[in-house]
């Protein structure tokens, strides 16, 4: 048996070149690729689980990351690599293959992990190692039988859940910083709730555990110090999830950092919708630079919400609890999803008068998918509903199951919930109601950027000149001067918004 130190010494020998590849996104709601280009921005934000797993790698290894999403792989990344490191989600299978067969024709090792294999590693058997779950614990096992020369595992994955106050700093300095709208970080894993259509409990479970907020400061820091400024997507499934933690530890840790700092950042995350609940709470964030918050509403239907086990969402007024976050100074996005069994043809009508009440810019309307280990997914394949599996878009007019509702009814009603929200009339008229709805409590003075000048002009020649919508754009650009000039800067964001999803929709721009 060696001691630690023996181990060490071993283990440091190894010299070892590690690229790191992340897959392309597809073009989709959430890619704003057609927003991007305002602010001349290739994607939106980093691969944060693999710059974290890079992190982990011993100081000694070289390590070079392509994001395939703001730049191109070349053959002389992968000549030089001992090995590929790819992680991804069910949305990048397509580019997953192609990275593949790079690696094959140029007989280069691929270690791979995140959702998609962890769900779907049967399905790749030309990778040569997975590391499953969640790397604090697996990646070390791959590690350790590399040092002692052991012969190395097809699979490494457990059923446990990591202790996330191991977790490193990820290795922010490896990313084109330039080239993202957003970094991110994450404080929490885990989710309390048990809606059956969500894969996050079955991957990382009910029980939410936390950094300590000294690790969350120690990750500002570390962005601070590579003279990031803007926003950071806090990519927690729900970061209230353990609300006491967060209200009581992390904010006001936070809260002190930026004050410190002068407020370089401000940051976006997601919730559920009992963010409502505590003005307290709403204020804290607001103080602490919190502008924006992703809370799955997914229907107004209440029969929907019980069969789908959206407790949290249950017997309660979402409109008002929508309101009372934005007038708190949070920007509400909000998923939403038709085609539950329950779901009558009314309920196409009512998605979009709710929406259009709510003054939700951003509303990410979908057709109900089952994600593999679901309760969703057990309970269709038990009925012999399931078709196909799931592309991971659920913004793409596709199911992977046979719905109750007429297939054509459906699909004919989804379409006219896009086309009554993002076709630029009522597009402008829901962004009206949540400049009136939305009070910006930000702290520190708003920077007037060469971006948000840039952005400005485009739209005024993309959205105001080019576009067969631009009275819409005109008529709104004048309201906003006359009844919410504070929030022109916000205005204009959000008419890019609209015109990134009127393209990806395919609707006339």
């Amino acid at each position: 048996m060696q001691d630690g130190n023996t181990f060490e010494k071993k283990f440091i020998l190894y010299t070892m070149n590690i690229l790191m590849v992340y897959p392309l996104y597809p073009d989709t709601y959430w890619s704003f690729k057609h927003a991007l280009r305002f602010v001349s921005k290739k994607a939106a934000v980093p691969p944060l689980g693999l710059i974290t797993v890079s992190a982990m790698l011993p100081a000694t290894w070289r390590k070079k990351l392509v994001d395939m999403n703001v730049a191109k792989l070349h053959t002389g990344d992968l000549l030089w690599a001992d090995y590929v490191f790819i992680s991804a989600m069910y949305v990048q299978k397509e580019s997953v293959n192609k990275i593949i067969e790079k690696c094959l024709e140029h007989k280069v090792k691929i270690v791979a992990g995140g959702p998609l294999f962890t769900q779907e590693y049967k399905n790749y058997p030309q990778i040569d190692h997975f590391i499953l779950n969640e790397a604090e614990i697996t990646l070390p096992l791959f590690l350790k039988d590399m040092a002692m020369g052991h012969a190395l595992k097809k699979i490494y994955k457990t059923d446990e859940f990591a202790d996330i106050t191991s977790t490193p700093v990820p290795d922010y300095h490896l990313l084109s910083r330039k080239d993202y709208a957003l970094m991110n970080l994450q404080f929490s894993r885990g989710c309390p709730f048990a809606c059956d259509f969500c894969e996050i409990t079955s991957l990382l479970g009910h029980r939410v555990r936390i950094k300590d907020p000294e690790q969350i400061i120690e990750e500002l820091e570390a962005l601070y110090k590579l003279n990031w400024h803007g926003s950071i997507s806090i990519v927690d499934d729900n970061f209230i999830g353990n609300k006491k933690e967060t209200k009581n530890k992390l904010l006001p840790a936070m809260k002190e950092w930026m004050e410190k700092h002068n407020y370089p950042f401000t940051f976006t995350v997601q919730a559920s919708i009992d963010l409502a609940d505590d003005e307290e709470l709403l204020s804290l964030m607001a103080e602490t630079g919190f502008n924006s918050a992703f809370i799955g509403i997914e229907t107004p239907s209440e029969t929907s919400l019980k069969a789908c086990n959206k407790v949290q969402n249950r017997n309660r007024d979402l409109l008002q609890d929508v309101k009372k976050i934005q007038k708190a100074g949070l920007q509400v996005s909000g998923g939403f999803i038709v085609g539950f069994d329950s779901d009558s043809p009314s309920v196409f009508q009512q998605q979009i008068d709710f929406i259009q009440k709510s003054g939700i810019v951003t509303a990410m309307v979908g057709l109900l998918n089952a994600p593999k280990n679901t309760k969703l997914y057990r309970r269709l394949e038990a009925e012999n509903r399931l078709t196909v599996e799931a592309t991971g878009n659920n913004t793409d007019f596709t199911m992977n199951f046979i719905p109750k509702m007429n297939v054509n009814d459906l699909l004919s009603g989804y379409q006219s919930i896009i086309q009554n929200i993002y076709n630029a009339k009522p597009f402008y008229k829901r962004t009206r109601q949540f400049l009136l709805n939305y009070n910006n409590h930000q702290p520190g003075q708003k920077r007037i950027e060469f971006n948000y000048l840039g952005a400005f002009l485009k739209s005024i020649l993309i959205i105001g000149i080019l576009s067969r919508g631009r009275s819409e754009y005109w008529k709104f650009f004048i309201w906003t001067l006359f009844k919410r000039p504070g929030l022109f800067i916000d205005a204009i964001t959000m008419a890019v918004y609209g015109y990134h999803f009127r393209t990806v929709y395919g609707l006339r721009n």
